[in-house]
C-alpha cells in the first residue's frame, strides 16, 4: 500500500497532531506524516514531532505581517519540498486564503471542537454551556474558505453534564477529537471519501452508523477504493 504523504500544521501543543502521529506509526495506516509545520517557532508540538523522528519546519507568520500570500507561498515551498499530498490542520491558528484553500481543495482537513454547523469559531465550549445544549462534540471536515465550513467527514457527540465547566467539557470533547481525527484522515488517505455537492460520502465500515465514527486503527484494512467512486 502506498501511503499518502501528509503534513500536519500546528501553532501550539499539537495534541491532535500527537494522535495523528500515533496512528501513523502503524504501517497499515493509510497516511504517512512526512512533515509537521508550524507558524510559530515556540510551538510545543514541534518537540514532540522531533522526538518521534518526524521532519519539522517553521514558517513564522509574524515575519510576513499582513502579507498572507507571501506567508502561504513560503509554507507551500516547504510542502512541495516534502512531497505532501494531504494537509491536516491541528490547532493551526491562521485563517487560510481562498487561493490556498482552492489549491488544496478536498486535500485539506480540519478538526473543530463543536458539532458543526453549530458554534463555528472560537470559545465553543463556553458558548455551548451558555446555550444550554445537552450534546456537544467535535467534527472533522474538509476545509472551505468560510471559517469552520466544509463537508463533514466524522463527528462525535458527548453529553453536557450538570456542573460542567469549559475545562471539563473541553477535556471530554478533546478525547473524542483524538479518536475521530485519525479515523477521518485515514478514510481520506485511503480514497474512501467522495464529495457530492458539499456533502461527503464515506465508504468505510462504521462511518455514519453512530454518534461517534471511530475507525479501528490497528491492522487497518481499507475496503476497495472503487466503492468510493
Amino acid at each position: 500500500m502506498r501511503r499518502a504523504r501528509t503534513a500536519v500544521l500546528i501553532s501550539g501543543r499539537g495534541s491532535n497532531m500527537a494522535a495523528l502521529l500515533a496512528a501513523a506509526a502503524d504501517p497499515a495506516y493509510p497516511a504517512e506524516i512526512v512533515l509537521v509545520l508550524s507558524n510559530r517557532d515556540d510551538a510545543a508540538g514541534l518537540d514532540h514531532a522531533r522526538a518521534r523522528g518526524v521532519p519539522t519546519a517553521v514558517v513564522e507568520s509574524r515575519v510576513f505581517g499582513r502579507d498572507r500570500d507571501g506567508f502561504e507561498r513560503a509554507m507551500e515551498a516547504e510542502l512541495r519540498g516534502h512531497g505532501v499530498r494531504l494537509i491536516a490542520l491541528a490547532g493551526f491558528m491562521r485563517v487560510l486564503t481562498e487561493g490556498f484553500v482552492a489549491r488544496w481543495r478536498d486535500r485539506l482537513v480540519n478538526v473543530h471542537p463543536s458539532l458543526l454547523p453549530a458554534f463555528k469559531g472560537l470559545d465553543t465550549h463556553a458558548r455551548a454551556l451558555a446555550a444550554g445544549v445537552k450534546l456537544h462534540g467535535c467534527s472533522v471536515h474538509l476545509v472551505r474558505p468560510g471559517v469552520d465550513e466544509g463537508p463533514i467527514l466524522a463527528q462525535a457527540a458527548v453529553p453536557v453534564l450538570e456542573g460542567d465547566t469549559e475545562a471539563t467539557l473541553g477535556a471530554r470533547v478533546l478525547e473524542q477529537e483524538h479518536r475521530i481525527y485519525p479515523a477521518a484522515l485515514g478514510w481520506l488517505a485511503a480514497g474512501l471519501v467522495r464529495v457530492e455537492g458539499e456533502v461527503a460520502q464515506v465508504a468505510a465500515p462504521g462511518a455514519g452508523t453512530a454518534l461517534a465514527n471511530p475507525l479501528p486503527l490497528p491492522g487497518f484494512k481499507p475496503v476497495s477504493t472503487s466503492a468510493a467512486g
